[in-house]
């Protein structure tokens, strides 16, 4: 991996009560719980050993008050196309409780009734990577603060694969990951994902 070649930080936002509870939360605009908000301002440490370009949010709560404590809400930009799937039907339900009703349902094969299908989230994901490719070609490096789902899209995205096979890529609350390049703009990669942020500054 080239060390000049510019990055890509992910932040999942911070615990919130339905991630405690496993529920699916789409647009469904909830705040941070109080560990959730302890662990956006730990944020911070890791964060400002980089240096960026730009920094966006998705314009939902748990986002930008994840970006507000890690010290970014004054200088991230809301980007619509970062907010999380739309689970339709399936907002504010449990995985458990969905394949009750529907035994082979999968999210990222299936999208949501009344909600967001793969294809689309993929288009989201494709307009947000075309917006960090501009910024890379400056160079610039790029934060982002955004969910679970969107983001693992992004990854897959980002390495030029199916939306699909975003659901083999896990990311935890106020996870910390980095998408960046091998030899040159060319060769996307990933450098670190779904780590504590702690991980990523003792990290080499």
């Amino acid at each position: 991996m080239h060390p000049t070649l510019p990055l890509v930080v992910l932040v999942r936002h911070g615990e919130t009560a339905w991630t405690l509870s496993g529920q699916h939360t789409g647009l469904s605009d909830i705040a941070l719980t109080d560990a959730g908000c302890d662990s956006a301002k730990a944020l911070n440490t890791t964060l400002k050993s980089f240096k960026f370009a730009a920094v966006f949010t998705s314009p939902l709560k748990r986002a930008r008050q994840t970006a507000e404590l890690a010290g970014y809400g004054a200088v991230a930009s809301l980007e619509p196309d970062l907010s999380e799937w739309d689970y339709g039907d399936y907002e504010g339900i449990t995985t458990a409780a969905i394949r009750a009703e529907r035994s082979d349902w999968r999210l990222f094969e299936d999208g949501c009734p009344n909600g967001e299908s793969p294809a689309a989230i993929s288009e989201r994901a494709d307009r947000v990577i075309a917006r960090i490719q501009q910024v890379h070609a400056e160079p610039g490096n790029v934060l982002i603060f955004a969910h679970s789902d969107i983001l693992r899209v992004l990854v897959a995205r980002w390495l030029r694969l199916p939306a699909l096979e975003g659901r083999r890529f896990l990311l935890a609350t106020s996870s910390i990951s980095v998408l960046g390049y091998d030899h040159d703009l060319e060769e996307p990669a990933i450098r670190r994902l779904n780590q504590a942020a702690s991980d990523v500054l003792a990290s080499p």
